[in-house]
């Protein structure tokens, strides 16, 4: 399914000798204008917006024809946010333009995808030197000098699965630490020496001196790097860049394939790489936003924060919480379901949530989760049979920390140093197992000292927790709140 938010133009994007009109939508008003001015480093901002593109038009599993889908821009106070998926959903990747990158005017705020098909690639491929590239992102123009051709833009719907991967990054990015980061000389033949793209395997990069070396095991303050050929749409940024910061979660020797995000740094704008845990493992299917997502009041959460969203270059979680008068965490639950509707990201730089313009709407989060609507199901037809309860608990030892992908505690936030702070759908004190009835079978859930789950069923079994809870995991939160209230 791919028409999920459809994006309306005044006229098609068109490139001539005056430069390229790039057509927009979204945003505060009917097709708004949002930026006009000139960039400061053309190449280098050129060289980033083409990555972004490459990305979105590589299948880097089971690769095939290019996929030719539209980036997303989105204009805020006082940068431009160029973001696209590949073809398989398992690399994320975003161009951040900052102030010092921008000499003009931020007319207004929005969110629309952009257009970028082989005329303007070619163009932009020709910027060099002191080339400059001028741009009016609105329905006037996008202005760049060294172009001309005529470019006709395809209006490409977002895919369905673009907006689940943009839920699922930016859970997971919130438990990111910055882990490493290397010089620009380092970064380069660091990134000369990983294998090549038809190289699946899972490595784990370990900070050591000015670089990383390559181990074929997890060991604590590594970095999962899966599929290092994924890492290739960095390397033509590389001559601009003055470091490469690397982030990812806690890790314990032992621990499963996790993201990571790789980040070249300039002055004037970032280019992020967020790799899913192994190459065949597309974001849309990680299941990391599904625990925030089975409180009861996540939709009202999410209609009361989305209406005190402004456009500043970041969320602060904490005045956030202030003005809608909930607790951080049923905050954080509210940005994750708003993420499902795609009107939330993270930045791992600024360790901050940011804003889209993007139509939401609070059904999308179950019909975008068959795993939450099976679980929701189980729970209202009184398949969960709770244990008595236990006298309250921590629901992770102080200081503890959460791993990823599942491992995002029930009844608890993950904080960006790791911890977990109580205050989700399973409160303190409640029950820690249950049976729960799924067809013609019978499995157990039980909670666990750390705040994970574990169950009896298969798909545990083959997964281990590691993509999500299963549905009988949630059918248990979603019974056990209910339970208590």
């Amino acid at each position: 399914m791919n028409v999920v938010q459809e994006f309306r133009y005044l006229a098609p994007s068109t490139a001539g000798a005056g430069g390229v009109a790039l057509q927009t939508s979204g945003g505060p008003e009917a097709n708004p204008r949002f930026f006009a001015g000139y960039l400061t480093t053309p190449p280098a901002a050129a060289a980033g917006l083409l990555a972004v593109a490459d990305v979105a038009r590589t299948r880097y599993h089971r690769p095939r024809d290019p996929a030719s889908l539209d980036p997303v821009v989105t204009g805020s106070a006082d940068r431009l946010r160029f973001e696209s998926f590949s073809g398989c959903c398992g690399v994320y990747a975003r161009l951040d333009i900052l102030p010092p990158g921008l000499d003009g005017e931020l007319l207004g705020h929005g969110t629309t995808n952009v257009d970028v098909n082989p005329p303007l690639r070619e163009a932009l491929a020709r910027i060099a030197g002191l080339d400059p590239l001028h741009l009016s992102v609105g329905p006037d123009a996008l202005t760049a000098k060294t172009l001309d051709g005529t470019v006709v833009e395809k209006k490409v719907p977002l895919p369905a699965r673009w907006l689940r991967g943009f839920a699922e990054v930016h859970v997971l990015s919130a438990g990111f630490d910055l882990r490493a980061e290397l010089p620009a000389t380092e970064a380069a033949a660091f990134l000369r020496r990983l294998p090549g793209a038809s190289d699946r395997s899972t490595l784990w990069a370990v900070p050591s001196g000015r670089t990383l070396r390559l181990t074929s095991r997890p060991v604590p303050e590594a970095v999962c790097l899966a599929g290092a050929g994924r890492l290739a749409a960095l390397r033509p940024l590389l001559r601009y860049s003055s470091s490469l910061r690397i982030y990812g979660p806690p890790l314990t020797t032992g621990s499963p394939p996790v993201a990571s995000a790789w980040e070249l740094q300039t002055e004037a704008l970032r280019l992020t790489l967020t790799l899913s845990p192994e190459v065949h493992r597309g974001f849309s299917g990680e299941g990391a936003a599904l625990t925030s997502l089975a409180s009861d009041e996540v939709t009202d959460d999410a209609e009361l924060v989305g209406a005190l969203l402004s456009w500043d270059p970041t969320i602060d979680v904490a005045a956030l919480a202030d003005a809608a008068g909930l607790e951080p965490p049923r905050v954080r639950a509210a940005l994750a379901q708003l993420g499902t509707a795609g009107r939330v990201g993270y930045d791992v730089t600024e360790a901050a949530y940011f804003h889209r313009a993007m139509p939401y709407d609070a059904a999308r989060a179950e019909r975008d989760n068959p795993r939450l609507t099976s679980a929701r199901a189980l729970a209202e037809s009184g398949a969960v049979t709770l244990d008595a309860a236990v006298p309250p608990v921590s629901a992770v030892p102080q200081g503890g920390a959460a791993t990823q992908g599942g491992a995002m505690p029930l009844g608890g936030t993950v904080t960006q140093d790791g911890a977990v702070t109580p205050g989700g759908a399973v409160p303190l004190g409640g029950a820690t197992s249950a049976t729960v009835r799924s067809g013609d079978e019978t499995y157990r859930v039980r909670l666990l000292p750390d705040g994970t789950t574990t169950c009896t069923c298969p798909w545990w079994g083959k997964h281990g927790g590691h993509r999500g809870p299963c549905k009988h995991a949630l059918a248990f939160t979603i019974a056990t709140a209910q339970a208590n209230t």
